[in-house]
């Protein structure tokens, strides 16, 4: 399906300063799938993710990525991929998860806005701590 991203940012509220929450992502997403319940909305409100949320999250990811779609995240400060390097976001960001390996245990990173590392793997632990305080759209 070919999808206008800037018919779509409109529709999400987003402007120069982001959009504010996975919350007004999940539903464009649902309309752009024709489905209303393709994709909900999970958040990971505590500071860093617990053990429940890190499996949630690894169980949402490979389901997601199973059905053919990506999970789309919102994360914000700083985590270090598997080959060590530092991806930082302070005032947040939204990422897609498009794989995993390892059962789940790492997952592949698809991210419009670093030019120099278009994708990369990251550890599911290494992601939900992204995450938290935010959440993520999943199937």
């Amino acid at each position: 399906k070919n999808i206008n991203v800037d018919d779509m940012a409109k529709e999400m509220g987003t402007t120069e300063a982001g959009t504010n929450s996975i919350n007004d992502i999940t539903p464009v997403l649902n309309k752009e799938t024709g489905k209303n319940d393709a994709y909900r909305s999970v958040e990971i409100s505590t500071p860093d993710a617990d053990t429940k949320q890190t499996d949630t999250l690894r169980a949402d990811i490979v389901n997601t990525v199973d059905d053919g779609r990506a999970v789309v995240a919102n994360i914000a400060g700083t985590s270090v991929d598997t080959d060590g390097n530092a991806h930082s976001y302070e005032g947040g960001h939204y990422i897609s998860v498009v794989g995993y390996r390892d059962g789940g245990n790492t997952v592949k990173i698809a991210d419009s806005a670093d030019a120099n590392t278009a994708s990369y793997w990251i550890s599911v632990e290494h992601l939900a701590d992204w995450i938290a305080t935010r959440g993520y759209a999943t199937s």
